[in-house]
């Protein structure tokens, strides 16, 4: 059992939440290049093998305020860890489901569990970074998640190509029992004071009666509608002309490279540059991107499109989730189980709702709607970031001592 530590105050991320956070996203990707392989060896439709991927996301999403009541009354160490027993378990299932509607119960419950790690864990650094240097240390954890999503995207669809798709599932689940094992080494931080005693209830109401954090869910839903909702169509659209699994997976790499790398640009920008144009510049990013093979499909623009894709996550997600850090900081917890719980419900309904338009090849409209959308998406998250930044300057959050 972990036991509370007395309060701690980091600039990093600890070695284990990276490298959870790693995993996390590592099994998160890994099902984008393959949806076409697998609809195949199951003889399904492509949007049938879609809902491997969207009712993960879902699950994902939904399940994000209960782990964050449980890591605000467990504490978050210890919620991570059992989560990742569970999704250790879960995984391994999935790689042996022989059917569509066994597998997407089996990728259902993964999702679930792997929802708490990368909430909790910018919990975590939430309640141990002090607040003007928060955004670098999310960045660190993006970064190690980015790794994650570089190899996902690049190996998930080589090794299912080469191999069969069903490792890309066993080897996440091998990793999450060692990081389950590892976490246990992690200090738990103490809950906020004034927490002592309170119920459900108390925890959901200072949520909910913030109107800045719903408007922080809110953008994140449309974030998660617009990024995590069409990016997973890039590699069958690619297939669609032609191309193998594999070469699809590897020009989508560029996400993960361009997450990694972008991160750390984030990181060196961070607190010189305003966060309402660090938003800009992400917007910026999701449009051209999505813009881009709104024209053409081929590898380079797909890969050119992954890449600002990342760019547009690590400028504009970032700055949000550092937002959602402060909004209702004696429930972080809970704030940022809503915030992810919004961001991966919208992945899961636009991932649902583009699946027919990819199913008849219509990946033009499917990605030019994204492009569209992101334009509102920015202007909202930079002016409604630059209005709280102003209303909070003379009330500065407390510090962890």
């Amino acid at each position: 059992m972990t036991t509370p530590a007395p309060p701690v105050s980091l600039v990093r991320p600890p070695l284990p939440l990276s490298v959870a956070a790693f995993i996390s996203s590592f099994d998160r990707f890994a099902v984008s290049p393959m949806l076409v392989l697998i609809a195949d060896d199951l003889g399904v439709s492509l949007s049938g093998a879609v809902a491997a991927a969207s009712g993960y996301y879902l699950a994902y999403g939904l399940t994000q305020p209960l782990w964050g009541l449980l890591s605000d009354r467990l504490g978050r160490v210890r919620v991570m860890r059992w989560a990742l027993f569970g999704a250790a378990v879960a995984g391994a299932v999935s790689a042996l489901m022989p059917v569509l509607a066994t597998l997407v119960v089996a990728r259902v419950v993964t999702g679930a569990c792997f929802g708490a790690v990368i909430p909790t864990g910018l919990t975590y650094v939430g309640d141990t970074v002090r607040a003007e240097v928060r955004q670098r240390a999310l960045t660190d954890l993006m970064a190690a998640a980015a790794l994650g999503t570089a190899l996902a995207t690049g190996l998930g669809g080589v090794v299912a190509g080469l191999v069969n798709w069903r490792v890309a599932f066993t080897v996440p689940a091998v990793f999450a029992l060692i990081c389950a094992v590892a976490l246990r080494a992690l200090p738990e931080p103490p809950r906020h004071e004034g927490n002592d005693g309170r119920g459900v209830g108390g925890y959901l109401g200072a949520v909910l009666r913030q109107r800045w954090a719903l408007l922080v869910f809110a953008l994140a839903f449309t974030e998660g509608a617009i990024m995590l909702g069409a990016m997973p169509f890039l590699a069958p659209a690619l297939q669609h002309t032609g191309l193998a699994a594999a070469v699809a997976g590897l020009a989508i790499t560029a996400y993960g490279l361009g997450l990694w790398a972008f991160a750390k640009l984030v990181k060196h920008l961070s607190g010189r540059w305003p966060v309402p144009l660090l938003m800009v510049v992400g917007g910026a990013q999701l449009c051209v991107g999505f813009a881009i093979v709104t024209v053409n499909v081929s590898v380079p623009s797909v890969a050119v499109t992954a890449l600002l894709l990342g760019g547009g996550w690590s400028f504009l997600h970032s700055s949000l989730q550092t937002w959602a850090t402060s909004v209702v900081p004696e429930a972080r917890g809970t704030t940022i189980a809503f915030f992810a719980c919004s961001l991966f419900v919208g992945s899961a309904v636009a991932s649902w709702a583009a699946g027919p338009l990819a199913e008849d090849g219509r990946y033009a409209l499917l990605f030019g709607l994204a492009a569209v959308a992101a334009i509102p998406l920015t202007a909202a998250a930079a002016l409604g970031r630059r209005r709280y930044g102003a209303l909070r300057a003379a009330r500065p959050e407390p510090q962890p001592e």
